[in-house]
């Protein structure tokens, strides 16, 4: 495994484990449970289906969470090479990242997969608590990570 692709793969790690116990932990107050959260996940590729495959559904789950937390890590990465500013400035940067990353889920994604319509409005604390945990678990977190890596690796 190259070098920067054993850095993506252990920030997106980081990242996405941040990301999903902020939702694990959220979601508990509200009685959802991590079955749910990881079914909800895998729904968005199988439909209705990942509500009744137990345990597969919920691997599936698992395994998408984290594809989506090192296919963002892995865009910061490569535009940090190009962009210094992204280095520079890591925290401001990730908080731009990390907004436009929920933004693009939220409304473009999450939009064309197969998950199930909402039978009700997204309450303001779980709108909240989305935003905060993109801006802040990926965006801020890769963001970090990133120039923590790049800095080391100049030394």
């Amino acid at each position: 495994m190259t070098r920067a692709v054993s850095r993506v793969v252990r920030i997106g790690l980081i990242a996405g484990t941040l990301d999903i116990t902020e939702n694990l932990v959220f979601n508990a107050f509200r009685h959802i449970t991590p079955v749910q959260i990881f079914q909800y996940i895998a729904s968005g590729l199988t439909g209705a289906w990942a509500f009744h495959a137990g345990m597969e559904s919920v691997a599936l789950g698992v395994a998408i969470h984290y594809s989506i937390a090192l296919f963002w890590t892995a865009v910061y990465y490569a535009a940090s090479r190009s962009m210094v500013i992204l280095i520079r400035r890591p925290v401001v940067c990730g908080l731009v990242y990390g907004a436009v990353v929920y933004l693009i889920m939220n409304f473009v994604v999450v939009p064309l997969t197969r998950v199930p319509h909402a039978r009700a409005a997204m309450t303001l604390a779980s709108r909240v608590s989305g935003v905060l945990a993109l801006l802040f678990c990926i965006g801020v977190t890769v963001a970090v990570l990133v120039r923590r890596e790049t800095m080391l690796s100049r030394q």
